[in-house]
């Protein structure tokens, strides 16, 4: 699934060609994605697609009555082509704009979404239960601690909820905590708030320069044999389970957490030991 840079990496791409212009047709070839394409997508014809904003893994395409929604979902992909481009299998929904340019998507899996916001109004309540932007000021140094509380589940799994902070997916989620020496599975009310605070400028970092190296693909955005995927980037160790750890040279370990991939550096993150709560001493009953 594409994940938080990949969304804002599209965004970039595609708002130079369309953001300003006037829609002169809305294209619905099927319907049936993760959720129905509703009807009230075609009423931005006519209206001007003023800017593309990103929440989360969404793109949020707003107009004046309202904001269409896109989301890729696992297989999704979206294109700036020129209009007499022919179409190609999974090609679902176009937006066609008055200078000839046209916005594809195309989703072989169907589990994206095109959805309608009439007044930008969150109908389905999509986005309002989401954590902070991990760019923005909303994600500051406490937060992650204040979250985390006494909860006792693993740290991979707390960064990857939404609720916590949205876009920290699996493959940025396996580097920050190998760059932070933090191991998977620790459980979070064993972090200390100055370790949540260290997590924190690296999530911001990593996402970061995973979205300054994604710049070098935004040409793809305009190619319409451009693949869905992830952009090449160099990673410490997501996808490298059994190669050797950059720093330490140790055989790099995977685990599965969640139905995801954890690949961890046994040597730079070690699992911290929880000892065992000593029993209180029985006391004897007084002999009578």
């Amino acid at each position: 699934m594409p994940e938080l840079p990949e969304v804002e990496v599209c965004r970039l791409g595609i708002t130079p060609h369309i953001a300003g212009q006037k829609v002169a047709d809305v294209v619905v070839r099927n319907a049936k994605l993760r959720w129905p394409i509703p009807d009230e997508v075609h009423s931005v014809v006519g209206k001007t697609l003023e800017k593309i904003e990103r929440r989360s893994k969404y793109l949020l395409l707003r107009f004046s009555n309202g904001t269409l929604l896109l989301h890729l979902g696992m297989s999704g992909s979206v294109r700036i082509l020129e209009q007499d481009t022919p179409d190609i299998k999974h090609d679902h929904f176009e937006m066609l704009f008055d200078n000839g340019k046209m916005l594809r998507l195309n989703d072989p899996r169907r589990f994206g979404a095109v959805l309608w916001f009439p007044e930008h109004q969150d109908l389905q309540g999509l986005l309002t239960k989401l954590g902070p932007e991990p760019l923005t000021d909303d994600f500051a140094y406490g937060h992650l601690f204040t979250k985390a509380g006494n909860r006792k589940v693993p740290i991979k799994t707390f960064l990857m909820d939404n609720h916590v902070v949205v876009g920290v997916g699996n493959i940025y989620a396996n580097e920050a905590l190998f760059i932070a020496s933090i191991h998977p599975a620790t459980l979070v009310n064993s972090i200390s708030e100055e370790k949540f605070n260290e997590l924190t400028d690296i999530i911001k970092q990593v996402l970061a320069a995973a979205i300054e190296q994604g710049g070098t693909t935004l040409k793809d955005f305009t190619q319409a044999d451009g693949k869905p995927g992830y952009f090449a980037q160099k990673l410490f160790v997501y996808g490298r389970a059994g190669e050797k750890c950059d720093g330490c040279q140790s055989v790099l370990e995977e685990i599965r957490q969640s139905n995801r991939s954890s690949v961890f550096c046994p040597q730079c993150q070690v699992m911290p030991v929880v000892k065992p709560k000593k029993k209180s001493p029985t006391k004897k009953a007084p002999k009578k």
